[in-house]
């Protein structure tokens, strides 16, 4: 037991040294029907897939279990992370910024949780560069379980990866450690939304002790989604405001597939968006800055939703997306 807490964590080897008690070795057996599927992979220290940047650990994991391909690991890769109650604006940024590394041929390494994880991952997705998602459960699992439909294609078309054995459940103390490996993975690493408490400033803190530059895009001064990556900026963060940005800072090669900025619309839409605003704002406030009336402004900020210019939010208030 003492040998193999040298190794790996407490609680794997506290599984491992209790499957070896047993005659009938239940989970091991497991293990090796798990293992003999198609698409799953176990790597241990000793392989040369192992990805090398986990070696900037000091804690390294010994084991890392694969669904899908173990290749993705050691390509070229961006941290994205942030926020579980994303704002629309967050999620679309995440998205974007993913979508952009991913058309470069970045992998995007986030951790499967909701919110700006799961726009991530569906950014990477979206280019050659594809995805892994880290996770702090055992790969039998998904958690949560509303991104199991996302877990199912990251499998086939990325990489899912963890270094807690079958059957291990979500519990708070296993994030941090997936955190870490997060922010290892990554030649850079990305807070798109995060509040002052967030486990995305645990992640960019271990990226910067690893010696990874740490981005974050700001947002409104009012909002508890910015505050922790102002913060960030405040403590030496780079501000982002593109992927190219982070690119450059980077001296990655440039995005030649980065989609030209939108041009501003014109017209009463124009003067409308103006109005809004980069704060969310109720009907009352933004019938007293137009002087329009209630029903006439209805029908153009539903216009507006529609095109996805704005999004409506919970409590009867808009916010500018463009």
């Amino acid at each position: 037991m003492s040998r193999l807490r040298e190794h790996v964590d407490i609680q794997v080897a506290e599984a491992l040294a209790s499957a070896a008690e047993r005659k009938d070795w239940p989970e091991l057996d497991a293990h090796v029907a798990w293992i003999s599927e198609p698409g799953n992979h176990l790597l241990t220290l000793a392989d040369e897939t192992y990805p090398r940047a986990l070696l900037d650990l000091p804690d390294a994991p010994a084991v890392l279990f694969v669904k899908g391909d173990p290749a993705l690991l050691s390509r070229s890769s961006l941290s994205v992370v942030g926020s579980r109650q994303a704002t629309p604006q967050g999620l679309e940024n995440a998205e974007a910024f993913s979508a952009n590394f991913s058309q470069s041929g970045y992998a995007i390494v986030s951790g499967l949780a909701a919110g700006i994880d799961a726009a991530a991952h569906r950014g990477g997705l979206s280019g050659t560069g594809s995805t892994v998602a880290v996770v702090g459960t055992g790969l039998d699992r998904v958690y949560p379980a509303s991104n199991r439909s996302l877990a199912h294609d990251i499998a086939v078309c990325g990489a899912l990866v963890s270094e807690f054995p079958l059957g291990f459940p979500p519990r708070a103390e296993h994030f941090p450690r997936r955190n870490r490996l997060i922010a290892a993975l990554g030649a850079g690493c990305l807070v798109v939304e995060a509040t002052l408490g967030s486990g995305s400033l645990i992640t960019a803190k271990q990226a910067a002790e690893l010696g990874r530059e740490v981005f974050a895009i700001p947002g409104s001064i009012h909002s508890p989604q910015s505050k922790g990556c102002h913060y960030l900026i405040k403590q030496g963060a780079k501000l982002a405001e593109s992927a190219q940005d982070i690119l450059e800072e980077l001296s990655l090669p440039s995005l030649p597939g980065l989609a030209a900025p939108q041009a501003n619309p014109q017209g009463e839409d124009s003067a409308l968006l103006e109005q809004l605003g980069w704060e969310p704002v109720d009907m009352d406030t933004l019938t007293g800055r137009t002087g329009k009336k209630v029903d006439e402004l209805a029908t153009s900020l539903l216009a507006l939703e529609l095109e996805g210019r704005i999004a409506s939010l919970p409590g009867g208030r808009y916010q500018r997306r463009v």
